[in-house]
């Protein structure tokens, strides 16, 4: 599994010269900082403890799909409204992010699938209300993607696709070793650890359609930030309790 600190560089893309955080390179390699703290951060909630250190039972699952299903719900519409904040100058990020979200649409109900299969009522997971967590981590999204041209939103990207591409398959095997469940009960997070690794080279490319530029880089790191902390946050919401 690709680890946060050994992403590979992306090729043949811009990379600023001079003074200041502007190119591709330069923001990846911020992002990557982040993107380790915020692997820390995970590590330190109740719930991941529990899973790493064998504590984990199908309640701590059945309350993980839960908190995760609000949030991945919300996805695809916060990229869709950030897509049309963009302007006519960067149409080729406003279709990336449009295809993006037609991908992702309905991951959410993948989400419920999975917690079908191990037992669970989907008439609760439908009706869960968000945590606190969730609540900030979707008015933040949603905040941003208001904003015009909200090319910060590329940092939440690299959170929570990150996060897809080197956790999720990971955390996905640990459940299954933990409660022994079938494949059918773990598809969002098996499914995310393979196919999130393709999102994140696509989002180096939506990164190039808006660098090098200083203000920019500085609001998509930023945004990174944000994000990471109210992820976490949420993640730290979730018990089984």
């Amino acid at each position: 599994m690709r680890r946060a600190g050994k992403r590979p560089r992306p090729c043949g893309l811009h990379v600023a010269r001079g003074g200041g955080m502007t190119g591709v390179s330069d923001v990846l390699r911020q992002l990557t900082i982040v993107f380790t703290e915020f692997e820390g951060r995970l590590e330190q909630t109740p719930l991941i403890r529990k899973l790493t250190r064998g504590r984990f039972d199908l309640a701590d699952y059945h309350a993980f799909l839960i908190g995760l299903r609000q949030q991945v719900a919300d996805g695809a519409l916060w990229m869709s409204r950030a897509a049309s904040n963009i302007g006519e100058t960067h149409l080729e990020l406003r279709s990336a992010l449009m295809r993006h979200a037609v991908t992702e649409h309905r991951d959410f109900r993948l989400l419920e699938a999975d917690y079908a299969a191990c037992g669970g009522d989907l008439a609760v997971i439908r009706g869960a209300e968000k945590n606190l967590g969730s609540e900030a981590l979707s008015a933040w999204m949603f905040h941003e993607a208001s904003r015009p041209n909200p090319f910060g939103l590329l940092g939440a990207m690299w959170i929570i696709e990150g996060l897809g591409s080197i956790k999720a398959a990971e955390w996905g095997r640990l459940v299954q070793r933990r409660l022994d469940l079938p494949d059918e009960a773990l598809r969002f997070l098996l499914y995310h650890g393979e196919n999130d690794v393709e999102h994140i080279k696509e989002f180096e490319a939506m990164l190039a359609m808006v660098l090098p530029d200083a203000a920019v880089a500085a609001r998509i790191v930023k945004t990174a930030r944000v994000t990471a902390r109210l992820y976490a946050l949420q993640i730290e919401e979730i018990t089984g309790d």
